[in-house]
């Protein structure tokens, strides 16, 4: 689950998220941030190792860009998550309804004064 390791981190999640719309130099990147090359491109080699991101050199520039299928780890995770929520809500809604079914009965059951 490195992938969700990586992007724990608000400057690796934004980073995701530039690379979302376009790709873009390591410099665009410094650019968005308050912080120096060699930080952008520590956050970049963890989300290359993590598979979320590849570079490709064109000419002398390296052009990063987001890697769709580095997202497969997160959206299993996911996928997993909401089930397990689901199925939980979906029980906690049965025992409500059969509570509120309970009181209605025993409602009835009073004798008016």
């Amino acid at each position: 689950m490195q992938s969700l390791l990586a992007i724990a981190d608000p400057t690796r999640r934004r980073i995701v998220e530039l690379l979302a719309v376009r790709e873009r130099t390591a410099g665009e990147l410094v650019e968005e941030f308050d912080m120096s090359a060699p930080a952008i491109s520590q956050h970049l080699n963890v989300l290359r190792e993590a598979g979320l991101v590849v570079t490709r050199a064109e000419g002398q520039s390296r052009i990063q860009s987001l890697n769709p299928a580095g997202l497969d780890d997160i959206e299993t995770w996911l996928q997993k998550t909401r089930s397990v929520w689901s199925r939980r809500l979906d029980a906690l809604e049965r025992e409500l309804r059969a509570e509120d079914e309970a009181k209605a009965k025993a409602a009835k059951k009073k004798p008016s004064s």
